[in-house]
This record gives structure tokens, C-alpha cells and sequence, in this order.
């Protein structure tokens, strides 16, 4: 019989500050007991909601159940930056310009926020959890600057809008004086991470999804035609399975030695009050992704998206056992400390109330796992450091192979190459590490 342990399950340090700013949650329902569904699916993140909407829009009368191992929107989907991104944004790049197919990637990428956009319509997900506003690529340095040029560039060959902001333009935008520039591009979505899953989870609900929390899978079974999942209290029998957990995968002992597990690092600081918003100035809403992809990211939010605040999101460390340690959050968090002084010095004793580790999912040729696996089992993981984008469209692709039906999404992924091998242990951690760290020290005050 085919059958698949899990060898571990998630574990994350700090709180997920996207959904501890929100209102608190109803209790969580697990499962309990024995169940039935015509399609299981493993993570209620980004691409596990997404699968089991788009499986709802194929078919209305499927019977979907979809398991998640903690609460909905504490895991990756309420530890990111909240970048729902359209353009090229290849983070193991010099200036995210990568390689491949971009025309083809914008086309999908912006099906996937259309595809957010329409639930959030359907769903009633209010406006601030989903604000089209664009970001910017800030440079702090006259080499930064020239990344941008050079982003610029390759954006016009692709018929791409973008601006050029100076110094003056982006001190206006964040409040800052350390941003030398910035390149503003019209077409991302400035998510509040947290509370679109939890009101896109609540809709789906609605709609006849069942969605057990805390309901880790640790064994998956052949069971005749189909497949059996077995959670610490229940076991639910399935047609068919999609297995949306990203860089989890890998502990069911798919892509093993294939999957590149970072975590990123990020703190939040604590609501500003009127004197420190008086000082800030700028706009209450922006988002700044740097120049350089290992650079330091910066995001200020606005009371109905949690309160006046701003996330600071910069180091990175591999983790082949998908845990990042204590002692890197508080390395890290004193690291934000300092990021954030260096940008806003005048906002000293402001505190930070929230500090976290995110895990990400890489390979090393930089395609995702989007396939059927077994039969009736599908995947949809491996998003290469762009959950919410490549998420929703891994979710999307994956339910319509498991429904049978061929779009653009399912031939794109389909035909990707598989996740190339790492080198051995401990050479990849060292390799990896190493490699990180001079990313680093090379993107210095970005």
C-alpha cells in the first residue's frame, strides 16, 4: 500500500503579527472523527484556499474539506510582507529581473489578483485587506540606483510602466531621508496578509468548504481509488488530495534534497500614536521593496488594516529542518532595530511589539511543484519566496488538474522542469549560509 508519513510538522517562532493586530478568531473546529470528501486538501494558506475555491467555481457541488496544522492565517500567510506582486520579481536576482518566459509569468501573475480580487468581491473582504496601490523599489546607495535603472530597463522592453521617484519624492512618500530613490510600479497589491485568508476562509466556509484547524495530517494512505488522511483525532477518506503546505512537502518525502527552506525575518512595530505620526509624516499606506533583493523591505499600514504601524522584514537563514532557531529571531530582531533607526531616526523610542520567522520554499532552478504526484494527488507548493501570488496560482492549477481541466495555469507549471538536487549535507547548509550572508553584507545600507 502507498503510504506517506509526515516526519514533521510546522513549527514557527514569534507570533504571526499579521492576524495578532486583528480581532481575536472563533475557537478552532479540528477534526474529530471519521469523514468523507471528494477532494482533501493539506494547508489552508494562499494556494490551499485557493484550490478549494476554484474547485467550489468547477464544480459547486464538490465536497471539499480542507485540513490546516495550526490556526488559519498564524502560519506563512500571516508572516509575510503582504506584496501581492504582477511583475518579475525573481528574489535570487541581482534586481528581481531573473530569467525565463516574464511576459508569460505577468499574464499569470495577473490572473492570480484577478482571481484575488474577484474574492474579494464575492466574499465581502473589505477594501483595506486588499489595496491595489503599487510598491516601490527603494535605493538607499548611487549602486542601488543603478538596479533600478537597469529593472527599469528591462521593464520597457516588456511594455511595462514604471517611475522614477528622486530623494525628495520618497522622504514625501515614507518620511525617510535614507532612500536616494525609488521606482514605483503601479500594478502590486498591498495585502493585509492575515485578514484576507481569514475572511477569504470565513467565505469559503460559507459556501459549504469545511475547514478543520489544528488538524495537522500525519499519514497519507492509498485507500482504493482514493486516499485516506489521518489527522491526532480524525481520518477523513478522499477522492483525491492537493497537497498545499509549500515547503512541507517535503517531510511527506516529496523533492527530498530538492527544496531550498529559508526563513525571513521580520518585526512590527507597536501603533504609533499621534506625536510619533506627527513626526513620521508621509502617507499612511506604502510598501518599499528594495533595490537589491536581499535588502531590507519596509511597509507602513493604517488603523483599518490593524493600526498605524510600520514592518521591517530583512535577514535570511537556511534551515533544512524547516526550523528557524530562538537565537536567529532574537539575532534578527535586534538587526530590525537597528534598520529601522537607520531610516527613521527621529522615531527612536518607538518599540517593536512583534517579532517573527517566515519560512519560504525555494528550488534551486526556480520552478514550483505543481503536478499530480500519485494518482489523485496533486501538489501545490514550492512558491519561491512569492506565496501570495504563486500561491494562488499553484491553488488554482492544482484544483483544475484535479478536475481535469487544461488552462494556461496548468500548462505552465506542468511543463516546468523538476526542482533541480541540492549538494549534499553539509555542504548545502554551508553553501547556502555562506552565500546568504555575503548577499548580505553585498546589499550593505539597503
Amino acid at each position: 500500500m502507498t503510504s506517506f508519513e509526515a516526519r514533521r510538522t510546522p513549527v514557527h517562532r514569534g507570533p504571526a503579527a499579521w492576524s495578532a493586530i486583528l480581532p481575536g478568531q472563533p475557537a478552532p473546529q479540528p477534526l474529530e472523527g471519521d469523514a468523507t470528501a471528494d477532494v482533501a486538501v493539506v494547508g489552508a494558506g494562499f494556494a490551499g484556499l485557493s484550490a478549494a475555491r476554484r474547485l467550489l467555481q468547477l464544480d459547486p457541488r464538490a465536497r471539499v474539506v480542507v485540513l490546516e496544522a495550526g490556526r488559519i492565517a498564524e502560519g506563512a500567510s500571516g508572516r509575510n510582507s503582504g506584496f501581492m506582486i504582477d511583475l518579475p520579481h525573481d528574489i535570487a536576482s541581482d534586481d528581481y529581473t531573473g530569467h525565463g518566459s516574464d511576459a508569460a509569468m505577468i499574464g499569470l501573475n495577473r490572473q492570480a489578483i484577478a482571481f484575488a480580487r474577484q474574492a474579494v468581491e464575492e466574499h465581502a473582504i473589505p477594501a483595506a485587506f486588499f489595496d491595489p496601490a503599487g510598491k516601490v523599489n527603494g535605493a538607499a546607495s548611487p549602486a542601488a540606483d543603478r538596479l533600478n535603472a537597469a529593472y527599469a530597463r528591462h521593464l520597457a522592453t516588456l511594455g511595462e510602466p514604471s517611475e522614477r521617484l528622486d530623494a525628495q519624492a520618497m522622504a514625501e512618500l515614507t518620511g525617510s531621508r535614507h532612500y536616494l530613490s525609488g521606482l514605483f510600479t503601479p500594478g502590486t497589491v498591498m495585502l493585509q496578509p492575515a485578514g484576507y485568508i481569514r475572511a477569504l476562509a470565513e467565505g469559503l466556509r460559507a459556501a459549504g468548504v469545511r475547514i478543520a484547524e489544528t488538524s495537522p495530517v500525519l499519514r497519507l494512505a492509498r485507500q482504493g481509488a482514493g486516499w485516506q488522511l489521518v489527522t491526532p483525532h480524525g481520518r477523513i477518506a478522499a477522492g483525491k488530495v492537493i497537497l498545499a503546505n509549500n515547503g512541507q512537502i517535503e517531510s511527506f518525502g516529496f523533492a527530498r534534497g530538492r527544496l531550498m527552506h529559508l526563513f525571513l525575518y521580520a518585526s512590527m512595530t507597536a501603533d504609533l500614536g499621534p506625536e510619533a505620526l506627527r513626526t513620521l509624516g508621509g502617507a499612511p499606506r506604502w510598501g518599499i521593496t528594495p533595490s537589491d533583493p536581499m535588502g531590507t523591505t519596509m511597509r507602513r499600514i493604517d488603523g483599518p488594516q490593524g493600526g498605524n504601524r510600520i514592518v521591517t522584514r530583512t535577514c535570511a537563514s537556511f534551515e533544512p529542518g524547516m526550523e528557524a532557531s530562538e537565537a536567529a529571531l532574537r539575532r534578527t530582531a535586534a538587526v530590525h532595530r537597528c534598520k529601522f533607526a537607520e531610516r527613521f531616526p527621529a522615531l527612536g523610542s518607538v518599540r517593536m511589539e512583534f517579532s517573527w520567522a517566515g519560512h519560504l520554499c525555494l528550488s534551486r532552478n526556480g520552478v514550483a511543484l505543481m503536478r499530480e504526484l500519485e494518482p489523485g494527488l496533486f501538489a501545490a507548493c514550492v512558491q519561491n519566496g512569492l506565496g501570495t501570488t504563486r500561491g494562488t496560482l499553484t491553488g488554482i492549477g492544482a484544483a483544475e488538474l484535479a478536475s481535469g481541466v487544461e488552462s494556461a495555469v496548468t500548462r505552465h507549471f506542468v511543463a516546468e522542469a523538476d526542482p533541480t538536487p541540492l549538494p549534499p549535507e553539509p555542504l548545502a547548509t554551508l553553501g547556502a549560509s555562506a552565500y546568504l550572508r555575503w548577499k548580505e553584507w553585498r546589499a550593505a545600507a539597503e
